[in-house]
């Protein structure tokens, strides 16, 4: 017979079983189960945190397991019903992938911003986010296709992808989203024709800068939108965007009906590489200014085209004499997710705002105060005061992120620049400051340098003025216009105009330890003899940063200063710009058509885009010069006067190299 056992081993008996299923329970929660499925935490803190470990590699948002069942106070997050309904994280520097089945589990989510970061890879399915209304994806490094599920998503209202890396066809499947208002794809990599879109809700629309063709068919839709919102693809024609659609013969083989104007001989032997006298330059003066007065409009449209894509403005050319013509335009539907709801839950609003930016408003310079003064720098005489300034007749030339350019000719026929600067960029710039910065600039005196000889202020209005440069930029001579279609240069006009770039940035930056900030080939001119001047220079050191910016603007930009948004430019950026200008000039290819090849393969690229190979080892002496600006690291980039110092020596090179070809020629 067994004997009985004591009464505290059934005791001990029950503790190890709960322990057993304590320790079950223990390991079911905390030993990894499947990604995501932390199943203490609410779902969408879940989602929240998976969606943070594949997209956060720098570590930049503040969610935590620790804090997960508090994820509605996470920054960027609003709950609704303990629910999480808006996801707004933007301009984090977010470096990683928007993974697949993070986000997308988040079924009350309606609105969802993740623009201003630098995500990689595609865009994952998102037909879980049933109720989403509002989608920002714009300014990352999204590849692929857009994803089918996109057009799954009924109740979207806003869908932005611009300034991302997106090819393929654009889906006409979007078409079925008959409550999309705002649609953005512009600056992207999409090719085949544009969707047949007909959607009577369609209020903003943009499919610029991309590589589509063919003809834009005509809806009632389509018809409301200007070209601007066609611009930059090459391939795309119709009566719509006011150009004929040619199926039989190319473009360019096509006869003209009326005779284009003559091109100025000057700029004809500077593409050609042929040295300007003084002495032809005085006697083609006046037909070349004729030409440059007729041209001019022509060729900065093309220029303002890309300013004009993201500020949604319509330029209009006022001639009344005495007046300098602003047009002023309310600020349009931004890539601001929250101000987006705002105007979707007020549809009226919206609605007098559209109409606002598509109709315009006029303002006048005359309307400036007159209680400020007109300063001139550097001891300049005055030569002109503020009151004939004002009176001046005008002309638009062009708009920039600093400010707006017009070119006034002056009672006495002096013809100026002005350049209104944009006085929301420098609301935080006081008076003092900005005068005692101007002070400095204006004391640039430099060949290469366009001179500020006077700026104005009163109360929030700023102008400046600069001497006119009649020969353009040098946007105009690498990119043509209707006008005047571009070639790349004759490599001794890359070598010319570099160095002419490297003297005034390297004046800048050594003499003045200043920096220039916003380096591109629109802020490089051609003076008399056309030696490149470079004009637009320290200003950005009192601007606040700008979103308003196209590819190529973004192009010019070194990476330290777009992985920072708010970091202040420095030599080494305007280093890279360099970089970026050089590289424009041998190839002729806008910034954002730039690859990121090896050397080896960067030198073949420029051999196919250039139409002629004269002068090849000389071009690729001056691309390595333009690969080593352009490098990543900003300690391995050389200074300017390094840069300077190494374009010269190509220079001497190319020296020897002919004297010996002469020397040789006349003995043989």
């Amino acid at each position: 017979m067994e004997k009985p056992k004591p009464h505290y081993y059934c005791f001990l008996q029950n503790v190890l079983v709960f322990i057993s299923v304590y320790n079950h329970y223990f390991l079911l929660v905390f030993s990894s189960p499947s990604p995501g499925k932390n199943l203490l935490l609410p779902p969408d803190a879940s989602a929240l945190l998976d969606f943070k470990s594949k997209a956060d590699l720098r570590k930049e948002l503040g969610f935590s397991h620790k804090t997960g069942f508090s994820f509605c106070k996470w920054e960027g997050v609003h709950c609704s019903n303990s629910r999480a309904d808006k996801v707004i994280i933007e301009n984090m520097n977010l470096g990683g992938v928007f993974a697949p089945n993070t986000l997308s589990h988040l079924r009350q989510l309606r609105v969802l911003s993740l623009q201003n970061n630098s995500l990689t890879g595609p865009i994952p399915d998102l037909s879980g986010l049933v109720n989403l209304k509002v989608l920002f994806l714009s300014r990352n490094y999204f590849s692929g296709s857009v994803p089918p599920s996109i057009s799954t998503l009924h109740r979207l209202k806003t869908l932005d992808l611009s300034y991302n890396m997106l090819a393929g066809s654009i889906p006409p499947s979007l078409n079925g989203l008959d409550r999309l208002y705002y649609l953005r794809l512009d600056f992207n990599r999409f090719n085949g024709s544009v969707p047949p879109f007909n959607l009577s809700s369609l209020q903003i629309f943009n499919v610029s800068h991309n590589d589509l063709a063919g003809a834009v068919p005509v809806t009632p839709t389509l018809s409301r939108f200007n070209t601007t919102s066609f611009a930059l693809n090459p391939g795309l024609c119709g009566e719509i965007i006011h150009k004929e659609c040619h199926s039989t013969r190319p473009f360019f083989g096509q006869p003209s009906t009326t005779a284009a104007p003559p091109v100025s001989a000057a700029l004809s032997q500077l593409q050609g590489g042929v040295a300007l006298s003084s002495k032809s330059m005085m006697q083609k003066h006046k037909r070349a200014a004729l030409v440059v007065g007729f041209t001019l409009g022509v060729s900065l449209f093309v220029i303002s085209l890309l300013c004009f894509v993201f500020a949604a403005r319509r330029c209009k050319k006022r001639s009344d004499k005495g007046e300098i013509t602003k047009m002023g335009l309310d600020p349009s539907v931004t890539g601001n997710a929250e101000a987006v709801m705002r105007i979707e839950e007020e549809n009226d609003e919206l609605e007098e705002k559209v109409k606002r930016v598509q109709e315009g408003k006029q303002h006048q310079l005359q309307m400036v105060g007159k209680s400020g003064s007109l300063f001139f720098c550097a001891g300049e005489a005055q030569v002109y005061t503020l009151d004939q300034l004002m009176r001046a007749s005008a002309e638009l030339l062009g708009r920039g992120t600093i400010g707006t350019t017009y070119k006034a000719v002056l009672d006495s026929r002096l013809i100026v620049t002005v350049k209104r600067l944009d006085g929301g960029r420098l609301a935080g710039t006081s008076q003092e400051v900005f005068e005692g910065h101007m002070e400095s600039v204006g004391g640039l005196r430099h060949p290469n340098l366009v001179p500020l000889r006077a700026y104005f202020q009163a109360k929030e209005e700023r102008l400046l003025v600069y001497d006119y440069q009649a020969n353009g930029s040098l946007f105009s001579l690498i990119h043509g216009s209707k006008s005047a279609k571009a070639k790349a240069l004759h490599w001794t006009s890359c070598l010319k105009i570099a160095e002419d770039a490297a003297q005034g940035l390297c004046y800048i930056h050594q003499a003045w330890r200043l920096v220039h900030g916003n380096l591109k080939s629109s802020n490089v001119l051609l003076g008399s003899d056309f030696e490149a001047c470079l004009t637009d220079y320290c200003l950005v050191a009192l601007a606040s940063p700008s979103s308003d910016e196209d590819a190529n603007a973004i192009a010019y930009k070194a990476p330290e200063t777009l992985k920072f948004n708010h970091r202040e430019e420095t030599t080494k950026s305007d280093v890279y710009s360099f970089g970026v200008l050089l590289l424009e000039l041998l190839t002729g290819k806008h910034p954002s058509q730039h690859p990121n090849l090896k050397p080896d393969d960067m030198i073949g690229w420029m051999r196919s885009v250039r139409d002629e190979q004269s002068g090849e080892n000389r071009l690729e002496m001056l691309l390595e010069v333009a690969l080593a600006c352009r490098v990543a690291p900003p300690e391995q980039r050389p200074t300017m006067w390094q840069v300077l110092k190494m374009i010269q020596e190509i220079k001497e090179v190319v020296l020897m190299e002919d004297s010996e070809f002469d020397s040789n020629s006349g003995t043989s």
